[in-house]
């Protein structure tokens, strides 16, 4: 089955075709009112461990390992995965960051997840 997954940042604004609203940061994004954020879930547990997350410090030259070492959490992290799982069954889900880098952040790593682990 193909999930229909979209990645935005948070800081863009809600629209109607976004389909279920899913914050995957650990930290909420500065600046964003949780009422503007117009979220379905905020799923904190999937995010990548800090560790992870301080190590990779968005480094472009970390991307490829980055994303091994985050699949190697999310393949032992099978709660929070079966619930993202269980609202992508439902229909869309856009997945949310914060980071400025739209290329290499942990949404576009969890999409590239969950697209072939079906």
């Amino acid at each position: 089955m193909a999930f229909d997954i979209a990645v935005k940042r948070v800081y863009e604004a809600p629209e109607k075709t976004d389909g279920q609203r899913v914050l995957i940061d650990r930290i909420w994004p500065r600046g964003v009112a949780k009422k503007d954020a117009e979220l379905t879930l905020w799923l904190k547990e999937i995010a990548p461990s800090d560790e992870l997350r301080k190590w990779f410090g968005h480094d472009p030259e970390r991307w490829a390992e980055f994303q091994k070492r985050y699949r190697a959490e999310l393949d032992r992290n099978e709660a929070a995965v079966t619930q993202l799982r269980g609202l992508l069954h439902e229909g869309k889900v856009t997945l949310l960051y914060g980071a400025h880098d739209e290329a290499h952040n942990n949404a576009v790593a969890l999409a590239g997840y969950l697209r072939t682990h079906a």
